[in-house]
């Protein structure tokens, strides 16, 4: 199953230079809970905005640069290939960036969003959700605290 996860302001915005937007403890928690152990897939860019790679996760970056090659990750030069080299019979996450997302959502079984619900000035944006393709299934509110500066909510759509 592909499944695409990103926490998705109100606008659609995801970040701008490179940069979240927002820092939400409780999306990074349940981030990690959903992909620890699986496959990720991203763009370089989103792969340069990480201090470290992920622990326990696989790393396969999409990079059109033939001498990016981080130690210990998987670099192939497109959306295909990178799908490719994951196991079939696993969950495979895609995790941004924007150019990632717009190419992956025809594709992916599933997507696991945190919509902040605010708008954001952004230079990167997440794919709209055709709701005449995706069926939400599941949705918990977080209202705003001293650890989260804006309410968010939990959404999981499925392909209809």
């Amino acid at each position: 199953m592909i499944t695409l996860i990103a926490a998705v302001a109100e606008n659609n915005a995801l970040g701008k230079d490179n940069q979240l937007l927002w820092h939400l403890p409780d999306d990074f928690k349940r981030f990690k809970t959903l992909t620890s152990g699986h496959y990720i897939i991203m763009g370089r860019k989103t792969f340069e905005s990480f201090p470290k790679p992920l622990p326990n996760r696989t790393h396969v970056i999409i990079s059109r640069q033939k001498d990016f090659q981080p130690e210990g990750c998987i670099v192939v030069d497109s959306l295909e290939k990178a799908i490719d080299i994951c196991p079939k019979e696993e969950d495979i996450f895609v995790i941004g960036g924007g150019q990632i997302y717009k190419q992956s959502i025809a594709i992916a079984d599933k997507v696991d969003i945190t919509r902040v619900h605010h708008s954001f000035d952004a230079d990167t944006y997440f794919p709209e959700i055709d709701l005449n393709q995706w069926q939400l299934v599941f949705e918990e509110f977080h209202p705003k605290d001293e650890r989260h500066e804006f309410d968010f909510t939990f959404q999981t759509f499925i392909r209809k």
